[in-house]
């Protein structure tokens, strides 16, 4: 009875043309089956691996492998497999992204542990970014058989701890197409899309006090210890008075968030739908849509009687339960299902959106978030968004340079 086994041949050494054409070349000679290849080159440093299946002379392959490796000084490494089907790739059901400035060897080191300690093997690891942070995509299998041991959430709880020890971002995912599917995204506006509190700028034009008076509120509703609806009605009333002219003021000075523009752009390259639903007001967000090409928007309106704001909010309050509602309308609008939704805020306010969308991030958020989030960032640049997606720093760069686009800006 013929005997098929599986040899797993790794190749390293320098990385120059050729090196692939000689290792089969002496496979072809044995008229092996490919299973699996995979290569990887780092600073110019080839690790190439092919499993293959042959019914004879595996020992007799391995010689020829090895001659032929040895003829262009390269270094061949081969072992057999009786049994071909545990040889085979597994197929891996968890993306993990891990991001810092920096990775260092002992934060790495840390999750690797944490994966090993939950049961689940790393199968693969690419770098998708090098800037503005180090990210890291790891494709890992958790063993089916610690299943019960380690039950459905264990390795993102696991891995969430890991990572606020050491240092770094963890974004957990499910591999296979529901990662790639995504098709519609939504920013919160506020500290998520734009750098700081539009109410609280608006604040600062009322003078005596008002601006502090309006940021301790602010930062008590976005950790969810207040109703957002009751403290917005009560934040706006300090402006009562103040010329509507003010309104454009503010929406001139908005700062956008490091990184927010690379992620508009790179999204709507791909067809994503993309938007902003926020608790702020507008004739501010509308100059964010204007300016950013964004496809929706849904925001509070501020009543303004001849020319000047009488302090009230105009309509249904934008608060927890309406951005949700906003989520589901403008996914139903354009025929999106929910799990192809991604939802980025940073407060207590956007729990409901984020939970309701298909992949929730928390963006520097506050606790109350980022407890329930699928994933949280905490550095300041929002194009980390694209690295949870799968998206990598290369492919944003080729694209921006075939643009005309492409800038670096120095880091602090």
């Amino acid at each position: 009875m013929t005997v098929r086994v599986a040899v797993l041949i790794t190749v390293t050494g320098p990385d120059r043309p050729g090196v692939s054409s000689v290792l089969f070349a002496a496979l072809i000679r044995h008229g092996v089956e490919l299973l699996d290849v995979e290569q990887v080159v780092i600073r110019g440093q080839l690790t190439l691996g092919a499993l293959v299946a042959t019914e004879h002379d595996p020992e007799g392959l391995q010689e020829s492998v090895e001659q032929a490796m040895a003829s262009i000084a390269m270094t061949v490494r081969t072992s057999i497999e009786a049994d071909e089907a545990t040889a085979r790739r597994r197929m891996s059901t968890h993306v993990v992204v891990v991001m810092g400035r920096p990775i260092t060897a002992r934060a790495f080191g840390e999750v690797a542990r944490a994966l090993a300690g939950v049961g689940a093997n790393i199968d693969s690891i690419r770098r998708v970014a090098d800037y503005p942070v180090t990210a890291l995509e790891l494709m890992v299998s958790p063993d089916p058989a610690d299943a019960r041991e380690h039950p459905h959430g264990t390795l993102r709880a696991r891995l969430v701890e890991v990572a606020a020890s050491v240092g770094v971002d963890v974004a957990v995912e499910r591999a296979g197409l529901a990662r790639r599917s995504k098709r519609l995204i939504v920013f919160d506006v506020d500290s998520t899309l734009i750098q700081g509190e539009v109410i609280e700028m608006l604040a600062a034009r009322a003078g005596d006090g008002a601006e502090a008076r309006v940021r301790a509120v602010t930062e008590a509703a976005m950790r969810g210890e207040l109703d957002f609806a009751e403290s917005l009605r009560g934040r706006v009333s300090v402006l009562a008075g103040l010329p509507a002219t003010v309104l454009d003021e503010v929406a001139d000075e908005l700062e956008l968030t490091p990184g927010a523009r690379t992620t508009i752009r790179t999204l709507k390259r791909l067809g994503f739908r993309c938007g902003v639903v926020s608790g702020g007001f507008t004739p501010v967000v509308r100059r964010l849509v204007d300016d950013l090409g964004l496809d929706f928007c849904e925001a509070n309106e501020l009543e303004v009687v001849e020319g000047r704001l009488t302090g009230r909010v105009v309509g249904e309050v934008v608060d927890r339960a309406g951005k949700a509602t906003a989520l589901r309308r403008f996914a139903g609008e354009y025929g999106i299902p929910l799990e192809q939704c991604v939802a980025v805020g940073d407060g207590a306010n956007d729990i409901d959106m984020l939970d309701t969308a298909g992949l929730g991030v928390a963006f520097n958020a506050k606790p109350a978030l980022r407890e329930v989030a699928d994933t949280a960032l905490s550095v300041p640049y929002l194009d980390t968004v694209l690295f949870v997606l799968g998206i990598t720093r290369d492919e944003v760069e080729v694209a921006d340079a075939a643009e005309g686009v492409l800038r670096r800006v120095p880091l602090p």
